[in-house]
């Protein structure tokens, strides 16, 4: 970095998420004029995060843990190393609160959908808001089905979620 003299070799990194906003100074040649973009991982990158976060929780004996890292890493396209731990760690949560020796595949999902939505409101809709919102959903889920390079479609849902979703379509 320019500015500094020393006999000592320094390497200094930063991180943010958001390049679009830095000053322009600290971009320029011979300051932080090199950026690596770390992207969300793929499918495979996902289900070997999975298999490192299965390994602190038990698990239903209905599949094994590589099994459950291959599915989980399908559910969950678009998904960080942050976000995959969140899920792990909400369905280890909720299998507690149900009395569950172990998670299962139930717990999972439910998780994938606290961490994408928030928590399950339980306000009543009129069946005008659900037919609304339904409409809209299924427009976001038609969308998907054309684009070509979206993320599968997995899941349409028209259930009130805490970060402000009536619904979604994952």
């Amino acid at each position: 970095m320019d500015g500094f003299s020393t006999k000592e070799e320094v390497i200094i990194l930063a991180a943010t998420n958001r390049s679009d906003i830095l000053d322009s100074a600290l971009m320029r040649p011979g300051r932080f004029d090199r950026q690596v973009e770390v992207t969300l991982p793929n499918i495979d990158e996902r289900q070997a995060i999975y298999r490192v976060h299965l390994k602190k929780i038990k698990l239903n004996a209905e599949k094994t843990r590589k099994e459950y890292a291959k599915k989980l890493s399908t559910l969950t396209p678009g998904f960080s190393g942050a976000d995959i731990s969140n899920v792990v760690n909400e369905a280890a949560i909720i299998a507690a609160r149900n009395n569950l020796t172990s998670v299962g595949v139930t717990q999972f999902e439910e998780a994938t959908d606290r961490v994408i939505g928030g928590i399950e409101k339980k306000n009543l809709m009129t069946s005008e808001e659900r037919k609304r919102v339904a409409y809209h959903e299924a427009g976001h889920a038609v969308v998907g089905w054309f684009l070509e390079h979206s993320d599968p479609l997995l899941k349409v849902t028209i259930i009130p979620r805490s970060k402000g979703a009536l619904g979604f379509a994952q």
